[in-house]
């Protein structure tokens, strides 16, 4: 048994106390906005539900569906994180392997992380950004979504800072056996890349999946909205999409109310990151670790 002085014991305690009061910080709302979505709206009205729903009900979840809105949002969040992440991961992969060799072994690496970390810290501004979207016919397009930001500079940084952590004589087996760079880097680093890989693809997941502000600006008609951008303009606008919806579900809109749809829909906006974020957890926390440290 290790032994503990009374200041660690009582560091350790608060420590357990603190990170417990971060969980419920986190937690609670979450449940909330569940007990709302299947509750009846007489008991939502009235203030009643906290934790627990009252007079248990689906027809919040009925509206998202039956409306097609929600679906069709959801549809095209599907659409860019499948192609963003794709794009982001490849790129990532082709531009942090140079770049964690030595100006030894690659002349250039200098200029070129010179030119990233100014990108890192200064943008050309949204009108520009908006002007270059429309002149190249990327206007209401997933194009727009998914190809800006496509070299998120923060990954690089940690996926590169991995494999200059990885031991050379991995590489230099390889390529004494004949094999050349993109083959080593395929075949040789990226199996023992797993964690790091992990790591910024979920930072990739949840920036496509959460990032709103560029379907807003750049998506004309509304059917075109990511998923993320539907529910925040549902926050303002719920009146507008009963108004919009079809009579053969004008009376199960009768029977909800604002609250109770907005909270169904946001906490269906919630589910795929609680679904993907357990399974990535173990890879993200070693590789969030690991590609930190510098040296």
């Amino acid at each position: 048994m290790m032994f503990r002085t009374r200041g660690e014991k009582i560091f350790n305690v608060c420590n357990y106390i603190f990170i417990i009061l971060v969980c419920l910080s986190c937690a609670l709302p979450i449940m909330h906005i569940l007990a709302v979505s299947f509750s009846s709206s007489h008991y939502v009205l009235a203030g009643h539900v906290n934790l627990w729903p009252r007079g248990f009900t689906l027809e919040s979840y009925q509206f998202a569906f039956l409306t097609g809105r929600f679906m069709d949002a959801f549809w095209v969040s599907v659409q860019r994180v499948i192609i963003g992440v794709s794009i982001n991961m490849a790129l990532l992969v082709l531009t942090a392997y140079p770049l964690s060799k030595s100006t030894a072994n690659f002349s250039a690496r200098n200029y070129y992380m010179a030119f990233f970390a100014f990108t890192m810290i200064f943008g050309g501004g949204l009108i520009p950004f908006f002007i270059l979207i429309s002149r190249i016919g990327w206007l209401d397009t997933i194009w727009s979504l998914t190809v800006p930001g496509g070299l998120p500079i923060f990954s690089l940084l940690i996926l590169m800072n991995f494999i200059r952590g990885l031991p050379k004589e991995l590489e230099e087996a390889a390529l004494i056996d004949g094999a050349g760079y993109f083959r080593t880097l395929v075949e040789v680093l990226l199996p023992v890349l797993k964690p790091a890989l992990a790591t910024v693809a979920l930072f990739s997941f949840l920036h496509h999946w959460n990032e709103w502000l560029l379907g807003l600006i750049f998506m004309r008609s509304p059917a075109n909205y990511p998923l993320q951008t539907y529910l925040q303009t549902l926050l303002t606008d719920f009146r507008d999409l009963i108004r919009t919806a079809g009579p053969d579900i004008m009376a199960l809109v009768g029977r909800m109310n604002e609250r109770s749809g907005r909270a169904a829909q946001l906490f269906l906006g919630m589910v795929p990151i609680l679904v993907v974020y357990p399974f990535l957890q173990k890879y993200f926390t070693r590789g969030l670790v690991i590609g930190s440290v510098k040296g």
